[in-house]
């Protein structure tokens, strides 16, 4: 239900799954603070447009988030996708039954970040979201087919550098 106070209904939704949003950007984009820029410059439009004129606010947002990181990758605003920390990208997650070494981590994230960003995308929306390749195709705008291939690719270059194979 949406409060007389846009600015009070933002604030809620920043809390709920303000960091989840985040995560999302740094994926995308790998650079923390061009994730930052594209939390707040989605946060104030938002705040701009007024919370009661969105259905799902979560869909909403996410495609915003997605939207304003791929003009800045498209831009050429946003380059080198390694400078995230691997604390960032690679959130623990309860569930994991043998928690990662540092060692391991930050082989993984520089793996995941030398991924095409479509790629890192499926892998953070499946992976990281738990969202089925259907879910992550309603998310993304893109053919079922598409994500689960891109999901492939991107499994198989993670697989070849792992193994010595690249």
């Amino acid at each position: 239900m949406a409060s007389r106070y846009p600015h009070e209904d933002a604030a809620r939704l920043y809390d709920s799954i303000g960091a989840q949003l985040f995560r999302y950007a740094l994926m995308l984009l790998g650079q923390r603070e061009a994730a930052e820029d594209v939390i707040q410059q989605v946060f104030v439009a938002l705040l701009d447009r007024g919370t009661g004129h969105v259905m799902d606010p979560q869909g909403y947002l996410r495609a915003a988030v997605r939207n304003a990181c791929y003009s800045q990758l498209r831009s050429g605003r946003v380059r080198d996708a390694g400078t995230a920390s691997a604390e960032d990208i690679l959130e623990a997650r309860p569930d994991t039954p043998t928690p990662l070494s540092a060692e391991d981590r930050l082989a993984l994230q520089a793996g995941i970040l030398a991924l095409p960003p479509e790629q890192r995308e499926v892998i953070h929306l499946h992976v990281f979201e738990g969202l089925t390749f259907r879910e992550v195709a309603a998310a993304t705008g893109e053919p079922p087919n598409t994500v689960a291939s891109r999901y492939r690719y991107a499994l198989g270059k993670l697989r070849a550098e792992f193994l010595g194979l690249s």
